[in-house]
């Protein structure tokens, strides 16, 4: 290995060039390594950044038309003849073949952050004859991301580059898994669409009344995201109390420093303002005015909007404490209060919002402004007040499943109250 970035060191770009291309080619040479440490390179000022996408890029490409060339000569009769040693029948060929020709262009793009994936689908696309202009979009545009992406990281993260080279890898290899396991999700739906349409109809007419059916599935929905919330809540209590998130907290603070320099400093600050105290407040009161004009079953809605606020901050304070004294060394602030409050007290006022408001675009915009202001001010306050991003990624999840809960329940008491006046 050092060697290998030794090389790098001394020739730079060529040898960027050439063993991206050997590794695409399926050689075993540490790519992901070496564009990481070209990154830091480009970070100390010795390389140029885009020129260093460039090369990788570039050498990425040959790699892969040279991997679908040699797949597109030796093809099917290689297959039939050798397949056996590597059980790839016929028949098991031409399935994947098919299968390979409605998908392989989506493959092509996030097989190159799955190792071992990525050295083959090259060859497999010439051996099933994909179109050579349709292959070269798609794997030329995954080869530039990906080598954009780890450059890149090389660059933000500096002189800690090779400390959390390994970690950053595992965590982009979850997020192309989550994005593979959605996309396997999407393909079962639309392969036995009729019949799983036919269910969910069938499910929806002895579940619900045609006039309560939003309501319904509303509470449906709303349960199946809590509960997803509250498992994931589950895993950051266990991460915590293990005190598993050194890595994950240094390399957020690390990238986030990075990427929002000392120009940034005052419209961090604003969005602080905007999750501090004062600032819920006015959105509380700005929510119970909203209850007062539009609201339908105001009582209710006045009633959770307290529970909300109040409720939350009572909620936290618990929750806060209890964990202080399961592992009074740890972290005095897990989860974090301003990100759980504003979590809730905004959510709260986006859900009676689109809740009661008629127009279409409102609503839109509404869900945008609040998104942004709630993804910025946690990034404010690791990159101003210092907090620990393990600290405010739990004030989302602990937020968002107390939020869940009482719009679950709030919607029940609206359900119940409808069907006994219809009573």
């Amino acid at each position: 290995m050092g060697t290998a970035l030794a090389y790098v060191d001394q020739y730079g770009y060529i040898v960027l060039f050439i063993a991206l291309m050997l590794e695409l080619i399926a050689l075993p040479i540490p790519g992901e390594i070496l564009m990481s440490y070209a990154g830091y390179l480009v970070f100390q000022g010795h390389f140029h950044w885009a020129l260093c996408i460039l090369a990788a890029g570039l050498g990425s490409s040959v790699g892969m038309t040279a991997a679908y060339g040699i797949g597109y000569k030796l093809g099917y009769p290689f297959i039939e003849k050798h397949g056996h040693r590597f059980h790839m029948g016929p028949d098991r060929l031409t399935r994947l073949s098919n299968w390979f020709g409605r998908h392989g262009n989506k493959m092509l793009i996030f097989g190159y952050f799955i190792p071992g994936v990525r050295h083959i689908t090259g060859y497999f696309s010439g051996v099933t004859r994909i179109p050579f202009k349709i292959y070269m979009m798609f794997a030329y545009i995954g080869a530039f991301l990906w080598t954009s992406l780890f450059i890149t990281i090389g660059k933000l993260l500096g002189p800690k580059w090779d400390q959390f080279h390994t970690s950053i890898k595992k965590y982009l290899l979850i997020g192309v898994l989550i994005a593979a396991v959605i996309f396997i999700v999407i393909y079962v739906y639309r392969k036995n669409k009729q019949k799983l349409n036919h269910w969910l109809v069938s499910f929806i007419r002895n579940m619900m009344e045609k006039r309560k059916r939003k309501a319904k599935l509303f509470i449906v929905f709303s349960m199946l995201a809590t509960l997803a919330l509250m498992s994931l809540m589950i895993g950051l209590v266990q991460d915590f109390l293990e005190n598993e998130f050194a890595d994950f907290n240094e390399i957020t603070i690390l990238l986030i420093t990075s990427v929002f320099e000392g120009k940034w400093i005052k419209e961090m600050t604003a969005f602080v303002s905007a999750i501090s105290n004062p600032a819920l407040i006015c959105i509380a009161f700005l929510t119970l005015l909203w209850i007062i004009w539009r609201g339908k079953e105001r009582i209710y809605e006045i009633f959770f909007l307290f529970i909300i606020g109040v409720g939350g901050e009572l909620y936290q304070e618990g929750i806060r404490g209890i964990f202080h004294q399961i592992a009074p060394k740890m972290s005095s602030a897990f989860p974090g209060e301003q990100t759980l409050l504003a979590t809730v007290i905004y959510g709260f006022s986006l859900y009676l919002f689109v809740l009661h408001s008629r127009n279409y675009w409102f609503r839109i915009g509404a869900i945008v402004v609040i998104v942004m202001i709630l993804l910025f001010s946690g990034i404010a306050q690791i990159y101003i007040d210092n907090k620990w991003p393990s600290d405010v990624a739990a004030g989302y999840v602990f937020g968002g499943v107390w939020l869940g809960l009482n719009i679950i329940l709030l919607e029940i008491l609206r359900l119940y109250n409808s069907l006994k006046n219809n009573n």
